[in-house]
C-alpha cells in the first residue's frame, strides 16, 4: 500500500513538473521570486523593528552589527517557511484547495515575515542595552513586564506590517494556486 502511494507522489510530482516547465515565462518565475519578495518585505520589517527597539532603548553603538541579522535572518526565513509550506506542496501536489493556500501565505508572511524579525530584534537590542548600559534594565522579578512594556509600543507601530505581510503573502498564495490550477487544465488543442 505504501510503495503505490510513493508511485502515485512521483507520478503526479512529474505531470506537474512537465506542466510547470510548459508554463509562460512570467508564470514560472512568480513561482521563483515571489517568495523572494515576500522576504524582502520581512527583511525590511527586521530593520524597521531593530530601529524602532534601538530608539526605545537609546543604543547608538553597533548599527551594522544589529542590523545585519535583522535583515538577513527574517528574508532567510521567510523564503525558506513560504518554500516549504506553499510552494513545495503546490508544485508536489499536496495543496489541492484554494482557501488553505490563502491562509498559509498569510500566516507565513504575518508570523514569519512580520511577528519573527520584531521578536528577533528584541534579544538583540536587549543585549546591546546590556552591554552599552544605554537603558535601565530591569531588576530580576520584573523582566518580563519591563520588557512587555518595551515591546508594545513596537508592535503597536508594526500592527500595519503584519497587516501588509499578511495581505501579500495571501495575494501571492492566491496567484500561485491560479497557476498551480492552471497547470492541471488540459493542454489548448494543437498545443505541444
Amino acid at each position: 500500500m505504501q510503495n503505490e502511494e510513493n508511485i502515485l507522489k512521483t507520478t503526479i510530482s512529474k505531470f506537474l513538473a512537465e506542466r510547470f516547465e510548459s508554463l509562460p515565462e512570467n508564470d514560472r518565475k512568480l513561482f521563483a521570486y515571489g517568495p523572494l519578495y515576500l522576504g524582502i518585505n520581512g527583511a525590511f520589517a527586521g530593520l524597521i523593528g531593530n530601529s524602532l527597539f534601538r530608539r526605545i532603548l537609546n543604543i547608538s553603538q553597533a548599527r551594522l552589527a544589529s542590523s545585519l541579522p535583522m535583515a538577513v535572518l527574517p528574508f532567510l526565513t521567510t523564503v525558506a517557511a513560504y518554500n516549504a509550506v506553499v510552494t513545495e506542496p503546490l508544485l508536489s501536489g499536496d495543496l489541492n484547495c484554494a482557501t488553505c493556500a490563502v491562509v498559509r501565505g498569510g500566516l507565513v508572511g504575518s508570523i514569519v515575515g512580520g511577528l519573527y524579525p520584531i521578536l528577533l530584534a528584541l534579544p538583540v537590542n536587549g543585549g546591546l542595552a546590556f552591554r552599552y548600559e544605554t537603558a535601565p534594565l530591569p531588576q530580576k522579578g520584573n523582566i518580563l513586564r519591563f520588557w512587555t512594556t518595551v515591546s508594545k509600543p513596537v508592535l503597536r507601530k508594526m500592527s500595519f506590517v503584519f497587516l501588509l505581510q499578511a495581505a501579500f503573502g495571501g495575494y501571492l498564495s492566491s496567484r500561485l494556486f491560479s497557476l498551480y490550477e492552471k497547470m492541471l487544465q488540459p493542454p489548448a488543442p494543437g498545443a505541444n
